[in-house]
């Protein structure tokens, strides 16, 4: 299918924010990925980046930038944020546990929506919270289905194993205890685009004392079952807006 609009510059523009779309990469990594000579790749890059549609991560790396969120809130059309208060509240009242959705940027994941455990001992993430990609449950689904050479990459420092992430590929789940922090475990699984590309995760967090050392064992059901709730609604979405695009068309 031609994805070109006529108009080259942004064509180019839309290729760069493409590549971006599977994690942080150097020039040559973008340059490699789209095709693009280097001076273009280069050009393209910094000139989003002043308009906050590209950033850089802590190792000089481009990735998308708060622009993006910014505009897509705007207009309305994050139906996984608006769908997500709901399914964590459910999953928090179930597990009694505080609920999670992360979203990958760059190195970090970042709580996007939460519901917090009304009283007693929380393991309290607020929404902006920014965590490492190196540790904890989320960070091992966000990572466990990426294409084989940024997998790597995002093993190199972190505290689970390629093996772990093997796991997580084979249940569907993960799940740490004190991986992220002394005392607290988690179970997260994965929240699928349209393409089946994992696009957020799920969690449930809470002291090691109330969700055990095998947490998967008493919770990896009900978030995997909050997790498929989200996939499907952005699979309805994506339906119902292709089905209003073929009857304008």
């Amino acid at each position: 299918m031609d994805n070109s609009s006529g108009v080259g510059v942004l064509d180019k523009a839309a290729i760069v924010l493409g590549a971006l779309e599977a994690g942080p990469s150097t020039l040559a990594q973008l340059v490699g990925a789209t095709g693009l000579a280097r001076p273009t790749a280069h050009r393209l890059a910094v000139a989003l980046e002043h308009h906050r549609l590209v950033t850089r991560d802590m190792q000089g790396r481009f990735v998308l930038g708060p622009r993006l969120g910014e505009l897509a809130a705007a207009a309305g059309e994050d139906r996984l944020l608006a769908a997500a208060g709901p399914v964590l509240g459910a999953l928090r009242d179930h597990t009694n546990e505080s609920a999670q959705l992360f979203r990958r940027q760059g190195d970090q994941r970042i709580c996007v929506a939460a519901a917090e455990r009304p009283m007693g001992l929380r393991d309290s993430i607020p929404v902006g919270a920014s965590l490492s990609m190196l540790a904890g449950s989320a960070a091992q689904v966000l990572l466990a289905w990426e294409e084989p050479d940024r997998l790597h990459r995002g093993l190199q420092g972190a505290k689970f194993t390629a093996t772990t992430l093997s796991g997580v590929r084979r249940r569907g789940w993960a799940q740490s205890v004190g991986e992220r922090e002394p005392g607290v475990a988690s179970v997260s699984a994965p929240v699928r685009g349209p393409s089946g590309r994992v696009v957020a995760a799920v969690s449930i967090s809470g002291p090691i004392e109330r969700v055990s050392r095998q947490p998967g064992r008493l919770h990896a059901a009900t978030v995997v079952a909050g997790a498929n709730k989200l996939t499907e609604v952005l699979r309805r979405a994506h339906a119902a807006q292709q089905a209003a695009q073929q009857q304008g068309a």
